[in-house]
């Protein structure tokens, strides 16, 4: 156990073993083995944007083995998927990556902007049967519908951690009182963030966020205590602020199709502000898998090169 790994461990006294020892299998996988960042490819954009819009562009990538494939040759930590796509290929890949089963999911073919929710489309003895380190919850703070999320969050969270499996939340602000610009606004993002934080997650996903400021109260305490939002090094280091002082563990999601350039240099940013890692779907399984391989092996010597120099 690297001395960064124990740090980082050292934040959750409160689990039990086998939570902290499925955290431990996340940080000692792969390329970055030991760094205390990870890398992880989901693939839940079937269920959530329909196969066409998903897999098209990469026909290969229809398959479940072509993901499981693709995160192993990649040396990412984890691969996080809906239920079906675990359950297709797992066997095949036994104990070769670590697994996060994606428990909640929506679809695109119904669009609510008021209450939007997922759907519980999974179970934590799934997680068990498929031998997943974690299990992975989107919440969406603004929803009207926030308070059955956050009470099935906490029901689901507790029994996963009372079998030894770690909590990944996917937090996404949404909803009728927040505008488009401002699910990814600064000051949005970093609420969600701290949402999630105490659900309980072990593990918190964000999308990056804007120099934007959403809510008028906000933006009062932003300007009167000089809080740094001008670039995105500056904002990624105050979600982590807002996510315990740094103390749990903080990924941002690789977001739309982009140029490899765009994506690298946005990686730079996240990295330098402090973020534990990425979690990079589209943007990897749409291109060819030797492209991808490469792109992702390039965020991970990002994240390496720019820890190594602090």
């Amino acid at each position: 156990m690297s001395p960064r790994v124990s740090e980082i461990l050292s934040w959750y006294s409160s689990e039990n073993s086998g939570v902290l020892s499925n955290l431990a299998r996340l940080f000692n996988q792969g390329k970055l083995s030991g760094t205390g960042k990870l890398v992880i490819l989901p693939v839940d954009q079937g269920f959530e944007h329909g196969p066409a819009r998903s897999f098209s562009d990469n026909p290969y990538a229809y398959d479940p083995d072509y993901h499981f494939e693709l995160a192993i040759q990649a040396g990412l930590s984890a691969y996080a998927a809906p239920l079906g796509f675990l359950q297709a290929s797992s066997h095949r890949f036994a104990g070769e990556i670590p697994l996060i089963l994606k428990m909640n999911n929506s679809e695109s073919l119904w669009a609510e902007n008021v209450a939007p929710i997922s759907s519980i489309t999974a179970s934590v003895d799934d997680a068990l049967k498929l031998g997943c380190s974690a299990i992975g919850l989107t919440i969406y703070p603004g929803s009207a519908d926030r308070k059955m999320m956050y009470e099935e969050v906490a029901e689901i969270s507790k029994e996963a951690r009372s079998k030894g499996l770690a909590v990944i939340i996917w937090s996404y602000a949404r909803g009728g009182d927040i505008s488009k610009q401002g699910q990814t606004a600064i000051d949005v993002v970093a609420y969600a963030a701290q949402i999630a934080a105490q659900l309980g997650a072990h593990i918190i996903k964000v999308k990056p966020p804007t120099e934007y400021i959403e809510q008028e109260a906000a933006k009062k305490v932003y300007v009167k205590n000089k809080i740094k939002i001008s670039s995105l090094k500056d904002r990624v280091s105050h979600i982590l602020d807002s996510t315990f002082n740094g103390k749990r563990i903080l990924i941002f999601s690789g977001g739309e199709a982009k140029s490899t350039e765009d994506i690298l240099s946005e990686i730079k940013s996240l990295a330098a502000g402090g973020s534990f890692g990425s979690i990079v779907g589209r943007n990897a399984f749409q291109r060819p898998k030797k492209e991808a391989i490469s792109l992702l092996q390039n965020i991970m010597d990002i994240y390496t090169e720019i820890d190594t120099k602090k």
